[in-house]
């Protein structure tokens, strides 16, 4: 098996069923997101960006034509969600569903028990959730609630990071982290997602329509994505062009095509 490829996506084509017929959303997308490496993936509003986190994770709502998608040589896209997850890869999701009932205690140790096969020690485990959530401005009777249910925008956002810390996976796909976050709570997630990244062998790809989350956390890659794949790749100073002057430049070429 090969080890340390990183994430890796090869020609992939997702279709989706809608009212008027099946619909293809990825047009064939390429790209590689290496160990050590923060990736940022930026569109408008339509073009994809949810469809490729989604598909990567193994949502059965998409459906995947053609392509691969491997994580350090293991094809994710004949795995299930959570053998998805045991292999490394976490998503952080733009709406996070409420789990009425299930703490978020309870929550966070089954779902690291599932990761590593064993429970967690008590005593260490509680001292490594109330460590986290303080990190994350949470207080530690956070942990007793519902997951997700009566949170605010910030909270829902903020308790994906805390799973994120906590779980500690190889890859991380954050779909619009910072949607509906104010100023405060978008640094204290940007810190949280730049202290998983500062490991150094973990990687992140990052999707976002705006360029303000981008002043926290420092992509290594920007890439824009259109109509379902890839049509341009830079540094931060593409992040840079397209706030200063919007996708239409890129969606003008993707409709004359």
């Amino acid at each position: 098996m090969a080890l340390n490829q990183g994430l890796v996506i090869n020609g992939l084509h997702v279709t989706v069923e809608t009212e008027a017929g099946t619909k293809e959303i990825l047009k064939g997308v390429d790209l590689t997101v290496r160990e050590g490496e923060i990736h940022a993936i930026m569109g408008p509003n339509g073009s994809g960006k949810s469809t490729l986190a989604y598909s990567i994770a193994g949502h059965p709502k998409y459906k995947i034509t053609s392509g691969s998608v491997t994580l350090d040589g293991v094809e994710l896209t004949t795995l299930s969600v959570d053998a998805r997850a045991r292999a490394g890869m976490f998503l952080a999701m733009q709406y996070p569903v409420e789990v009425p009932g299930v703490s978020v205690a309870n929550f966070l140790r089954t779902a690291k028990t599932a990761l590593s096969g064993e429970a967690p020690k008590v005593r260490t485990w509680i001292k490594e959730v109330n460590e986290s959530l303080a990190r994350l401005d949470l207080d530690h009777e956070f942990s007793a609630r519902s997951v997700n249910e009566g949170f605010s925008g910030g909270e829902k956002k903020r308790h994906e990071i805390v799973q994120l810390e906590l779980l500690n996976p190889k890859f991380a796909v954050l779909d619009e982290t910072d949607s509906g976050l104010d100023i405060d709570a978008l640094r204290i997630v940007s810190e949280g997602v730049n202290r998983y990244a500062a490991q150094g062998d973990r990687g992140v790809l990052l999707i976002t329509h705006y360029t303000r989350i981008l002043r926290y956390i420092n992509p290594d890659f920007v890439h824009v994505f259109v109509d379902g794949h890839i049509v341009e790749e830079g540094g931060r100073e593409l992040a840079d062009e397209l706030e200063a002057s919007g996708y239409e430049k890129y969606t003008k070429v993707a409709t004359q095509a």
